[in-house]
């Protein structure tokens, strides 16, 4: 079943790259859901991240380690966001809990460090995100070089 809403999230995700050429916020969370497990109360967390990409205003992937990261689904719009450069998440003693811990987001606006409340965690498949990033970005290049062979004809 879930290879089923995989493909058709990858189908509906290349039909959307057909004219922007990547991916939006919406199309990027349904990739990201499609290989979030099941919710989980908290996760550790040592202070840094390795990385983390925005999905919408509402939800972000942080990454603790390069081979593991969380899907955090916010409880609300989460202003600037998308625009942020950095970010912090709070946490106690190393431990980020649902309902509990927050996102802050670091920007120079005026809604610079706005804390955003964490409503639910999930652990994410790193390999299988990797692999339909991958997937989608041969798509487009296929789908590209297919467009521009039409062209010169």
């Amino acid at each position: 079943m879930k290879t089923v809403l995989v493909a058709m999230m990858l189908a509906a995700a290349i039909g959307g790259c057909a004219t922007t050429g990547k991916l939006n916020s919406g199309e990027r969370l349904a990739l990201y859901r499609a290989h979030a497990g099941e919710p989980v109360k908290s996760f550790r967390y040592f202070g840094s991240l390795n990385g983390w990409t925005e999905l919408g205003d509402s939800a972000l992937a942080v990454w603790t380690k390069p081979a593991e990261a969380w899907l955090l689904n916010l409880s609300g719009p989460c202003p600037d966001l998308s625009f942020a450069p950095a970010i912090s998440i709070t946490n106690m003693m190393g431990q980020v809990s649902a309902r509990f811990d927050r996102v802050i987001v670091h920007g120079s606006g005026p809604m610079a460090h706005v804390p955003c409340r964490i409503d639910t965690i999930q652990p994410l498949d790193v390999k299988a995100v990797r692999a339909s990033e991958k997937e989608l970005r041969e798509a487009k290049i296929s789908e590209r070089a297919a467009d521009q062979g039409t062209e010169t004809d």
